[in-house]
């Protein structure tokens, strides 16, 4: 079966107002968004061989060194699905949008794997 990449995508504005928020709010907005994110994960298990998980803080590294990075990725998760539209259909109505401040989620196919005979 065909494996994706889906990258779950914040934009760092995002971020700021959504820890702007009164500490209630934000503790509302976890409990409900965790809880639905849970129910999300256990609806597509069989399509998620990798559950992945949510990242920090980026140190790019270039050819001149190490460096704080900047970029909209919070998160990852590996998809398998026919198609790269089946893929998508599974993120429809996503906690990660629908509940959390994240902007989308970007799902890349996967162009080398695994070598089946190892």
């Amino acid at each position: 079966m065909p494996r994706f990449l889906a990258v779950y995508t914040i934009q760092p504005e995002a971020v700021v107002r959504f820890r702007a928020l009164p500490r209630a709010e934000q503790d509302a907005i976890d409990a409900a968004g965790l809880k639905q994110w849970a129910e999300w994960e256990a609806r597509h298990a069989a399509s998620l061989p990798d559950r992945g998980g949510m990242v920090g803080k980026t140190l790019r590294v270039t050819q001149e060194g190490a460096a704080p990075g900047v970029n909209s990725f919070c998160g990852y998760v590996i998809v398998e699905a026919e198609t790269i539209e089946a893929a998508a259909r599974i993120f429809e109505g996503h906690p990660h949008f629908a509940t959390f401040p994240g902007d989308g989620v970007d799902i890349m196919p996967f162009l080398t794997g695994p070598d089946p005979s190892a």
